[in-house]
């Protein structure tokens, strides 16, 4: 409605629930000819850019793996429902999510842990960190082609996404990006090299050999997208390419493909088997049950 409306948009992460209303979305923008800014601020700050260019110039050699360790996930016992606040459009606030009795657990911030609205942690910290991944592994266009990992989802209580979980994606070039919250890797992302490693997170980098910290790019090199650093300049870039009318740092294309990736995980983690998939078509091969959860069914009256 916003882009058929003529807005240009910015949309936090993660893009959408599911890859089917995800690729809607950049339909949409792109026929509406709406300039649209994923709030993924990481790109615009200035270790993470750096790391990714240490990565994409070949300063660790040939890159072999990648690793990103995200956040656990909690749980909570089942909830009481309770009476609707005042003045709170609950029936709205659900919109196209099945219908569910009002607990003050569900709502406001704890809705990221609940699957009939998000993905868990998976979601939340992976729109950041697989995005900068696929940032560092020029792989912002494509993604996996398979998927295969194990999760621990919670049978009872409320929050019922992956409290711990791993798995790992490998590409069609035959680079595996392993994905965890198990404390097996440190938070962050970890790009590890014939020659080295570059590992950032949101407070620094580190990169061995140590010397790779003060390199610098030479005009025919990669210099990745620039744009104002944090939170705020990330905005900034928006409103500037809003006059512009520029692509900003964060296109709701690329966005699309880096939660593809912690959607594809969930899936594989709740069915307990390795998905295949063909990042140009947006399916998955050969698993009947998989491919109807790429897409969830629509409450009335918000159906698509």
């Amino acid at each position: 409605m916003g882009a058929r409306a003529g807005k240009d948009i910015y949309g936090e992460k993660p893009l959408a629930l599911t890859v089917v209303e995800g690729r809607a979305m950049v339909e949409a923008v792109k026929r509406y000819s709406c300039l649209w800014q994923t709030g993924s601020w990481q790109r615009s700050t200035a270790q993470f850019r750096f790391a990714c260019e240490l990565v994409r110039n070949q300063r660790i050699g040939k890159l072999q793996r990648v690793e990103v360790g995200l956040g656990t996930g909690s749980r909570i016992p089942p909830q009481l429902a309770m009476p609707i606040p005042e003045g709170f459009d609950y029936n709205r606030w659900l919109g196209p999510a099945p219908w569910a009795p009002y607990t003050e657990k569900r709502c406001h911030w704890n809705f990221r842990w609940i699957l009939d609205y998000s993905g868990g942690q998976l979601t939340d910290c992976g729109a950041h960190d697989i995005d900068i991944a696929h940032w560092g592994m020029n792989t912002e266009d494509t993604g996996p082609i398979e998927v295969e990992g194990k999760g621990d989802y919670p049978n009872d209580g409320l929050w019922n996404a992956a409290v711990t979980y791993r798995f790992e994606c490998r590409y069609a070039n035959g680079l595996i990006m392993h994905v965890a919250s198990d404390k097996t890797f440190s938070t962050g992302i970890r790009f590890i090299g014939e020659k080295g490693w570059v590992y950032v997170n949101r407070t620094g980098l580190d990169t061995h050999p140590k010397s790779l910290m003060k390199e610098q790019f030479g005009p025919e090199e990669v210099h990745l997208y620039y744009s104002p650093p944090d939170r705020q300049g990330h905005r900034r870039n928006f409103l500037d390419c809003v006059k512009t009318r520029t692509p900003p740092a964060s296109t709701i294309e690329v966005a699309h493909r880096s939660i593809i990736v912690a959607h594809l995980g969930n899936i594989a983690m709740q069915l307990g088997r390795k998905i295949r998939w063909n990042p140009e078509t947006e399916q998955i091969l050969n698993d009947a049950t998989a491919s109807r959860m790429l897409y969830r069914p629509q409450r009335s009256p918000w159906v698509s």
